[in-house]
Order: C-alpha cells, then sequence, then structure tokens
C-alpha cells in the first residue's frame, strides 16, 4: 500500500522521509557510487541502476552480462553509457550485471511519464530495492524504494537548509535552557506548576524534531556533513535524557516503562497536538481541567538528582522510593540519608552539598 502524507509521494519534500536514510547513506558524497552518479549527470548521459542483489533470482532481468567487480567511479559511469540498467550488490560496492533490461510487473501503477522512471517506480514498488534513475534530460538523481520516492538536492541547497536548521536549534537550546534552570529553582523549592512541567516537555520534544531533521540533512551530505553533525551533537547534548527524566518525575505512574513509552507517544504527536498542553496533560496521566495548568506537581527528583556528580542511577532509584518526592529528600538529614541502601554517611554528605550547589546554581542562573 502507498505511504500516507506528502514525503511517500512528493520528490519536492524538504527533507528525506525517516525509512530512506539508510539507502541514502549509500549515494551520499563521499561514497564511490555517488561519485559515479554525478559523473553520469554531468555527462548527461542517463543512467537506471538497481541496489539489489536478488534480481536475477526473481527472474525480473534479461540480457545484459554478468560482471561481479568492485564498484568504482569510473566503472558505473562507462556502464552507463549503454542502453541497459546495471545491478549493484546489498552494499553497492560491487556491479553485479550491466546492460540489462528490467522486467517489472506492467500492471504496478506508476505515476511517472518517462521509460526510464516508471521502470525504476515499479520495480522499486515490486522488490522494495533501492532504484536509482538519472535523467538525460531533466538532468536529476531520483531514488526509489519501495513507495518511497525522492529527488537528490545539490550538496550546497542541502547545507543552505542544514545551517538553518541548525540556527534554529540553537534558538530552541536557549529556550530550552531557561525553562529547565526555571524548573529546576522551582523544583527545590517546591513550587512547581504543571504549566512548568509542560512547557519543559514541548521545548524538548520541539529542540528533538529538529535534530531529527538536521539528522537528515547530514545522512544525504555525508562527507560534507561533517561540521554540521559536530555543531548538532553539540546542541542536541542530553536533551532525550532530560525530557525522559522529567516524565518519570511527573508521569503517573512513574515506572521506567511508562515513562519510555510516553516519550515514543509524544514524539508522534502532530505539532498541534504537542503544542496543546491539555494532551500533554492527559499522557502524563492528569485529568485536565479549569486551570490545570496552576496545579501544583511535585516532583519525584529523578531530574535534579542525575546532576549531582557521581551519583549512580540505582541509588537515585533507592533515594526516590524511600522519600517519595525531591522536597522530602532535600530536607533530609544526613542521617536519613544514610539509611538508604546505598548511601553511606560520605555519599550522603556528598549529596547534600551537591543539593545545596544545584540551589545557589539555580538562584544564579535565573538572575542573569
Amino acid at each position: 500500500m502507498p505511504e500516507n502524507g506528502p514525503s511517500a509521494t512528493n520528490a519536492e519534500s524538504t527533507r528525506p522521509p525517516a525509512r530512506l536514510l539508510a539507502s541514502l547513506k549509500k549515494v551520499a558524497p563521499g561514497a564511490a557510487f555517488r561519485e559515479g552518479l554525478e559523473n553520469i549527470l554531468r555527462a548527461r548521459t542517463g543512467a537506471l541502476i538497481v541496489v539489489g542483489e536478488t534480481m536475477a533470482e526473481r527472474g525480473l532481468i534479461d540480457g545484459g552480462f554478468r560482471l561481479g567487480v568492485e564498484l568504482t567511479p569510473s566503472h558505473v559511469y562507462e556502464l552507463s553509457k549503454m542502453d541497459g540498467a546495471i545491478i549493484l550488490n546489498g552494499d553497492a560496492s560491487r556491479i553485479l550485471f550491466a546492460n540489462v533490461q528490467l522486467l517489472p510487473d506492467p500492471t504496478i501503477p506508476s505515476g511517472e511519464t518517462g521509460i526510464r522512471h516508471r521502470t525504476a517506480e515499479r520495480t522499486a514498488r515490486q522488490t522494495g530495492d533501492l532504484v536509482v534513475a538519472i535523467s538525460q534530460r531533466r538532468n536529476l538523481i531520483t531514488i526509489y524504494q519501495g513507495t518511497l520516492k525522492y529527488v537528490l538536492k545539490d550538496v550546497s541547497v542541502l547545507l543552505a537548509k542544514a545551517n538553518q536548521a541548525v540556527q534554529t536549534m540553537e534558538k530552541y537550546r536557549g529556550i530550552l535552557e531557561s525553562a529547565l534552570a526555571n524548573l529546576s529553582a522551582l523544583e527545590l523549592e517546591d513550587l512547581v506548576t504543571m504549566s512548568d512541567v509542560v512547557t519543559v516537555i514541548q521545548r524538548a520534544e520541539m529542540l528533538l524534531r529538529i535534530e531529527a531533521e538536521v539528522e537528515g540533512y547530514i545522512t544525504e551530505l555525508g562527507t560534507e556533513g561533517r561540521l554540521v553533525g559536530m555543531q548538532t551533537e553539540e546542541l542536541a547534548g542530553d536533551v532525550a535524557a532530560e525530557c525522559y527524566l522529567a516524565l518519570r518525575d511527573y508521569c503517573q505512574p512513574s515506572e521506567p516503562e511508562v515513562a519510555e513509552r510516553l516519550r515514543d507517544e509524544i514524539s508522534r504527536l502532530t505539532p498541534e497536538e504537542l503544542l496543546d498542553a491539555a494532551t500533554i496533560g492527559r499522557l502524563l496521566g492528569y485529568a485536565p481541567a479549569a486551570g490545570f495548568l496552576d496545579q501544583p506537581v511535585t516532583p519525584r527528583g529523578y531530574r535534579v538528582l542525575s546532576q549531582i556528580p557521581r551519583l549512580p542511577a540505582p541509588v537515585v532509584d533507592n533515594l526516590v522510593a524511600s522519600f517519595m518526592s525531591l522536597p522530602r529528600i532535600v530536607s533530609a538529614s544526613i542521617e536519613d540519608l544514610d539509611a538508604v541502601e546505598g548511601i553511606g554517611e560520605v555519599r550522603a554528605k556528598a549529596i547534600r552539598d551537591g543539593l545545596r550547589r544545584l540551589r545557589d546554581k539555580v538562584i544564579i542562573d535565573r538572575q542573569m
């Protein structure tokens, strides 16, 4: 069945469909296969190439000749001068056949008009393999896989889009840092409301979505996307972990599998649903009502405690299980902390000192 949404059928979509990213690595700049494709594009000869080892066994090719040689850019370019298609192995490292005729099922629907692209689309739909068609007239590289279709973009265009997305990430990172600092301060003072929690979750998910978009550009850019990748990694940081711990602090109930499931559900929300505070509240296990955003909520302490150096996750779990909330942990004496399994007197003092330093830090951050 065809994919739903524009990404399944629109070759001019702004970024590649997620299910196509693995295949894009095979045709990304820096790969020998991509260099061969660029040579064909510059020569305006056109080509039809299938990355699939079982084409012969399926009886989907006729004629041509068997090669079984290593793929090089010059081999791909020279073999494309013949009328037939080229068949590569699964990782596009070897040329298996050349100058073959493809024999896809002619009853498979195709929206293409040219013979080469119609054959490419039907072959991809029938086999699920990656099929590359280079237009001799339009000078474009189009890739098909299953029902997906995507036109490869020029590196300069991709870099411009990726840099614009990185700038957006920088903006959202600043907004998220401010929301997290505010939440930490309120948690240590036990003044958190549902609005504060929802804001952090929304901002974190927005940043993660921008990161996913940039990752698509990085994949398609190949070796040209190294610097963008480094910037993205630095900006994304531990956002996913922060979001997960925030969910554990406030979701009902607080089991790890519940937080993981909520993380997946939030990632599937539409942009409109993500911006709806009531939707986030329902996912967390609360019943949204009039004024529910002003409803006080108490953190369990997973996120704040994770910021204390050298405090293992099992110890954090024991602390939360023993005290049930962050305010109780903050007000606990060293003797109370020492009584928790896995915490001795030295670690109890370290926890008290760590919480005090965090309180001082968030106060300074809010004043800046």
